[in-house]
């Protein structure tokens, strides 16, 4: 059966307010009735108690036993009974004969009168109780014997009227009642201020509200393809999705870790606890490149966190990294035939010039310089896709002005993929290259080689230049896991180290900064293939 909208309708703070102030009302009313039923009972039983103690104080007086020695024991009982009475707060105070003739009596008119109520076994020497209504109302009154060398010789009867034993019982519940009220105040005092936090907490939501925000909530987060971090204004973290939690290999109790504790890239974690929105910066996460962007969270004006969301871009920006490498490799091919076609111009119009011993000398130079350059590039390479990338490094260092030279030799067989070894000569050359280009001396030095004695398989390949070199700051920065690139989004461009360091972990390997001998920047990229020492 459907709840009645009004119900519905009302926030979660106001239905736990109503539910807290009827619960402590509730309480309130029940621990004042019980409180007032022990009361009553107590006060009962205290009055019965009383009566008891003060019938047997008065039979167990000399005065009593005196007065009863003699013909009319009243003349001397009653002013003392009466002063009994009054001294200990009863309603009456009676002494009888043991067929209940009073001899004593608050109203004095009683006296010579027979006792009206039960005697119990007081006759026979045991203390009665009883509530009963007598000539002074209801009472709760007492019959106790007194004895003379173990006979009963009459009977004290002590009496406290309930309308007595009421007034006190008022007085009780109405402390009672006081101290309730006093409870009830502090219960919706804080009844209210828990509904206040929690009101602030759930921003008024109704529950309907609240589970079908989490509803969707849920169904969203796990089945978005991006990677969603959340964090609170600490830095832990508060929410993570099932992609994040891959592309980021977090663990399972990740929730409230600060986020400097899982490891993660520097970059990564400055990008998360950034201040400032940031859109598409590329970072290197372990053997993923990401997309990252983050935004600080603010609800009200107020800094609660910052959102992160990740997207894998490891494939398509190694393709994209390698199509860059292709893409260059065609320039300097270009180039090459560029300079061919002058060249070949040239010696036709020698030719036609009549000059022909010039034309084949030139041609001669011209031919003998490309067959150094072939030969110093294969004795070094045996690979020819990386050969053919090395000349037409060459043909597009010659084009820009730049002088590139090529050392040592691969070792042969090394295990490490041509794909890769271009990937890394070429980005690390396209990063030598664009260094030296706003110097006057260009020079790049190209150094290849293998690893100690013994390992034949290490890779080794160095790369330095003439530019101005790396910062300090950039220096250290540089080779750390996921230092932004800040790549043109579409360029395909800004990824070269990034990939770099991707091909060196792959392959057990280590890129290490340093300074060239030439005054700029040197990369030095170690490559063990699986297998080989280490």
């Amino acid at each position: 059966m459907p709840r009645p909208r009004l119900l519905r309708d009302r926030s979660v703070a106001r239905q736990v307010l109503l539910l807290q102030v009827g619960s402590v009302l509730l309480l309130v009313l029940i621990g004042i009735l019980m409180a007032s039923y022990d009361a009553r009972r107590d006060s009962r039983s205290r009055a019965t108690q009383r009566a008891v103690a003060v019938a047997q104080t008065v039979a167990d007086s000399p005065t009593v036993s005196e007065a009863l020695a003699s013909v009319d024991p009243t003349p001397q009982l009653q002013p003392w009974t009466e002063r009994v009475r009054r001294d200990t707060d009863t309603d009456f105070v009676v002494v009888m004969a043991l067929d209940r003739t009073r001899y004593t009596h608050t109203d004095p008119t009683q006296i010579g009168r027979p006792f009206v109520g039960d005697l119990g076994g007081a006759p026979e020497g045991e203390v009665f109780t009883q509530e009963y209504t007598g000539t002074l109302g209801p009472s709760v009154r007492s019959v106790v014997p007194v004895e003379d060398d173990g006979r009963v010789v009459a009977l004290v009867s002590v009496g406290i009227t309930v309308s007595d034993i009421n007034r006190g019982l008022r007085r009780d519940v109405t402390i009672v009642a006081l101290v309730g009220g006093l409870v009830l105040i502090v219960g919706v005092g804080g009844a209210v201020l828990l509904s206040r936090r929690l009101h602030r907490l759930t921003h008024g939501l109704g529950e309907q509200e609240l589970a079908r925000m989490y509803e969707y909530y849920s169904a969203v987060l796990h089945s978005v393809r991006e990677g969603l971090l959340l964090l609170d204004g600490e830095g832990r973290v508060q929410l993570v999705n099932d992609e994040a939690r891959r592309l980021l290999a977090l663990p399972d109790d990740v929730i409230g870790t600060p986020i400097e504790e899982l490891g993660l890239a520097p970059g990564l974690v400055a990008a998360a606890r950034a201040r400032t929105a940031e859109s598409d910066d590329l970072y290197l996460a372990g053997e993923r490149i990401l997309v990252v962007s983050s935004a600080p969270a603010r609800w009200e004006g107020r800094d609660v966190g910052s959102v992160v969301t990740l997207r894998d871009h490891t494939e398509l920006r190694s393709v994209t990294g390698e199509l860059e490498v292709v893409r260059r490799l065609t320039e300097s091919l270009r180039s090459q035939n560029h300079e061919s076609a002058n060249r070949l111009h040239t010696v036709v119009s020698l030719i036609e010039m009549g000059r022909s011993e010039d034309a084949v000398a030139f041609a001669t130079d011209e031919l003998h310089l490309a067959q150094l350059l072939t030969d110093q590039v294969v004795d070094a390479v045996d690979d020819p896709v990386v050969a053919a990338l090395l000349l037409g490094k060459s043909a597009e260092a010659a084009e820009h002005g730049v002088d590139l030279r090529v050392e040592g030799e691969l070792p042969p067989d090394s295990g490490v993929p041509a794909r890769d070894l271009v990937t890394v000569l070429g980005n690390l050359l396209d990063n030598a290259f664009d260094a030296v280009g706003p110097v006057t001396e260009r020079r790049v030095q190209v150094t290849l080689g293998g690893g100690p004695v013994g390992d034949a398989h290490t890779v080794r390949i160095i790369v330095g230049d003439s530019g101005p070199g790396l910062p300090p700051g950039d220096t250290e920065r540089v080779l750390d896991r996921g230092w932004t690139t800040k790549a043109t989004p579409g360029t395909g461009r800004g990824l070269g180290l990034a990939l770099v360091v991707q091909v060196a972990r792959r392959h057990g390997g280590s890129v290490d900064v340093g300074r060239s001998d030439l005054g700029g920047a040197e990369f030095t990229v170690l490559l063990r293939p699986t297998g080989s020492p280490s």
